[in-house]
């Protein structure tokens, strides 16, 4: 049952990953530009290149506001990240054998 829960889950979030990536391409973008234009900023001299750097960066985050859906990938990818790792998980756990004398031979070892 746990598994056909991951497997919902993965398949709902890899759903509303694909239907936000565009977004989450266009945010990344405009972080990028964003990022580009405070850079270039602070590195200005004159007070025209300023007003100039300035209101591109004004302009990418204003882009980057407007990409919120943004987030919901996000949020999305961390899901299909905790599916992946929880999916992991369960493979390679393997039950403790309910032999009595095994416990007894892992004890034996750790005293000697």
């Amino acid at each position: 049952m746990k598994k056909f829960g991951l497997i919902v889950l993965g398949v709902i979030a890899v759903i509303v990953f694909m239907a936000h990536i565009g977004s989450l391409i266009a945010l990344l973008i405009s972080l990028a530009i964003l990022y580009f234009a405070f850079r270039k900023f602070i590195r200005a001299r004159s007070a025209g290149s300023k007003i100039f750097w300035a209101l591109i960066g004004i302009i990418a985050l204003f882009f980057s506001i407007g990409n919120i859906p943004a987030i919901i990938a996000a949020v999305a990818l961390a899901a299909i990240y905790f599916v992946y790792k929880s999916w992991k998980k369960n493979k390679t756990s393997k039950p403790e054998p309910d032999d009595p004398f095994d416990n007894f031979e892992k004890q034996w070892k750790e005293m000697m």
